[in-house]
């Protein structure tokens, strides 16, 4: 099991690698790349996959409602973490919390389980997204501040979830040329988001400290528990069970290095759990797959 998900996830470590290597022959900013694709390509994919999206109602509950559940247990975790060993909490917090499940998540799901996999992790990537947009930049930025509503409110990701569960609940039909357009732009979104954490790696500065391995522990382990804590809480099974599980125990979402830039603030506790936890990935994801079966 474990080497069959390695093999899986090879695909997604060679456009990661092809990211790093041509980030060190050329000059390209991870800051445009990532507004590139959150706010282009990965908007199109969530606004037609939840439109297309063939899950049915209850399904999309139980992962919205696990997702949710995931991130308030992670914080509360999280936040404990940082008071108990005297950790800056605007720096240290979100990368514990949050996870790759964008970037990283939707390719490696939909080369593991194909579409129903891949649409099964958008829905939980995208209330990680909601929690991410709001409670993650509340938390960057040091409380509730006009610049931190504006950034919610310009987040294209959090409009295209809002307008395509809206879609779906009124069962909107949109034109067949539309939907290509939008479907065309959507399979950009999971080989873009790979290269584009390849770039970002080569951009993140390591720095240690012991406090970091504490971290990790908290990111995989506490991630895998409370992943499975979850899932088990609103009876998932199967696919739905596993991608709940594996998601959660994923490495440091990469925003959680980029945003902090945007508000001038330091980031190099988050930039180092990205990249650390991102290369520890190639061993615990195969793992993560192994243990919840």
């Amino acid at each position: 099991m474990i080497a069959s998900s390695f093999v899986q996830m090879l695909p997604i470590l060679l456009v990661v690698l092809g990211g790093y290597v041509l980030s060190g022959i050329y000059s390209i900013k991870v800051e445009d790349l990532v507004k590139i694709v959150s706010d282009f390509f990965m908007p199109a994919l969530i606004f037609i996959s939840l439109v297309q999206s063939d899950l049915s109602g209850s399904t999309i509950a139980d992962i919205a409602k696990a997702s949710s559940l995931v991130c308030i247990l992670l914080f509360a975790l999280a936040l404990a973490w940082a008071k108990l060993f005297k950790q800056d909490i605007r720096s240290s917090v979100p990368p514990l919390v949050f996870m790759n499940s964008g970037f990283l998540g939707i390719p490696l799901m939909k080369l593991w389980g194909g579409m129903e996999a891949m649409n099964l992790i958008l829905i939980y990537d995208q209330v990680q997204g909601i929690f991410m947009f709001t409670l993650g930049i509340l938390v960057i930025t040091g409380g509730l501040s006009r610049k931190s509503l504006l950034s919610m409110l310009h987040s294209p990701i959090l409009w295209a979830v809002l307008v395509g569960f809206g879609a779906r609940l009124v069962s909107l039909r949109i034109p067949v040329s539309l939907g290509n357009a939008f479907s065309f732009a959507g399979e950009a979104a999971s080989p873009l988001a790979a290269f584009t954490l390849g770039v970002s790696i080569r951009n993140i500065r390591f720095s240690f400290s012991w406090s970091l391995i504490g971290a990790l522990v908290l990111r995989f382990a506490g991630g895998y528990a409370i992943g499975y804590v979850a899932a088990l809480a609103f009876g998932l099974s199967g696919m739905a069970r596993t991608v709940v599980i594996v998601s959660t125990a994923l490495p440091s979402a990469v925003f959680t290095s980029v945003l902090p830039l945007r508000y001038n603030l330091p980031n190099q506790f988050a930039s180092t759990m990205v990249l650390t936890s991102t290369l520890l990935g190639v061993f615990t994801i195969p793992l993560s797959f192994a243990l919840a079966g």
